[in-house]
């Protein structure tokens, strides 16, 4: 049943409504639903609100018609009455466990259950309210509820100078961009495990013939994870994904940036000798690390760039370019694929694309790189490091 027929029969239920009496209402319902065979009780019920009962009750009425007196018609306020009507601690009732406070407050019988329709009705039922899972769907919805997922948007403590330092980080971008200089932003994806496991997400596939993967995701110790590092051109809407297979450290990191600017950054700046890199906090390319400094050092050094690093504010990693312009698509385009192997996720990143144009690059470093490593105190005063003055 399209939504143009759906449509149709909203548009004249509106427009006829004003002119039957209850019993009319009744039977043209009736005879709609009728006469679109399967599924037409469940449409018209959801078009005009009458219960799927009374528009069966109403076709049994129009294949066995009986005889009625003209004019016959319910009278006004008559039928069944609502059960907020009769049962007026209801309504109250499912509020109090409902509300959103409810999970923490001891007093709550509901405090850690999952707020299901059957466990809400099992709850009223066992209160002595005689309601049922459909009454509570359309209390619920007229109450304004509805079925909600966590959103991910506070970002914990928040510091008094946080609009200050992405007014600064952005301040320094376009100073490196009106100067023609490289600017980039790195972080690394979600590891993945190799093998035949299930993917988030769904693609078209024959009916009833979906990808059959493994029941359960213990890693493969023969295939491993791959540990994709992105850089992300912000000036030329590129990137390059570096597909670590052993550890996610600080060097690998660094050796990721050196890979873009081999095969890519020089290309695309043959002038530039300064190079900003955006990055998150946290993790292999954080701002405590000193193997990181260290590594960025060798980095300036092998290539005469002067290197400038803006760390986001601690749990503001989502602002970071390379997440929404270049890992979300990743995403997007591997969604309900198996990433069996390498070659598989190397191929996947690699054929995605935007309509702005977004072009990946995408190599696998087979480097094997140690964890643990400790840069000393006259190591870290030999680095040429120059700090913001912000």
């Amino acid at each position: 049943m399209t939504d143009e027929i759906i449509s149709k029969i909203f548009e004249c239920y509106n427009s006829i409504f004003p002119y039957l009496d209850e019993r009319g209402r009744r039977m043209w319902i009736a005879t709609e639903a009728r006469s679109l065979g399967r599924g037409g009780i469940n449409a018209l019920h959801k078009i005009t609100g009458v219960s799927r009962k009374t528009i069966r009750l109403g076709i049994k009425k129009l294949d066995n018609p009986i005889e009625l007196p003209r004019g016959y018609c319910r009278q006004p306020g008559g039928g069944r009455k609502k059960i907020t009507v009769t049962d007026q601690q209801l309504l109250s009732a499912l509020n109090n466990l409902i509300d959103p406070t409810t999970r923490g407050d001891p007093e709550s019988p509901l405090r850690w259950t999952c707020k299901s329709l059957r466990q809400l009705a099992n709850e009223l039922q066992a209160q002595g309210h005689k309601v049922g899972i459909t009454t509570i769907r359309k209390l619920l919805k007229q109450q304004g509820y509805s079925l909600q997922a966590n959103s991910k948007t506070r970002e914990g403590i928040n510091h008094p100078d946080r609009n200050e330092q992405f007014e600064y980080i952005y301040k320094q971008v376009k100073q490196h961009i009106a100067r023609k200089q490289s600017v980039i932003s790195v972080d690394t994806k979600k590891k993945e495990n190799l093998g035949n496991y299930s993917n988030k997400g769904r693609e078209y596939q024959p009916k009833k013939h979906p990808v059959e993967t493994n029941m359960h995701d213990f890693p493969n110790p023969e295939l491993g994870k791959a540990i994709p590092y992105g850089v992300y051109d912000i000036i030329n809407n590129n990137g390059c994904v570096n597909i670590g297979v052993n550890h996610d450290t600080a060097e690998f990191a660094v050796n990721s940036i050196r890979t873009w600017w081999i095969t890519m950054g020089c290309e695309r700046f043959p002038k530039s000798k300064r190079l900003l890199i955006t990055a998150d906090a946290g993790d292999s390319n954080s701002y405590r690390s000193r193997l990181w400094k260290r590594e960025l050092q060798k980095l300036s050094n092998e290539f005469d760039l002067e290197i400038t690093v803006c760390h986001f504010p601690p749990g503001t990693s989502k602002w970071n370019k390379v997440e929404h312009r270049l890992f979300s698509f990743i995403t997007k385009n591997w969604r309900g694929r198996p990433l069996c192997d390498l070659t598989t996720v190397v191929n996947l990143i690699s054929n995605t694309t935007t309509k702005n144009g977004l072009k990946i690059k995408c190599v696998i470093d087979e480097k094997k790189y140690k964890k643990g490593i400790i840069v000393n105190n006259i190591e870290l005063e030999k680095l040429n490091i120059t700090p913001h003055k912000f």
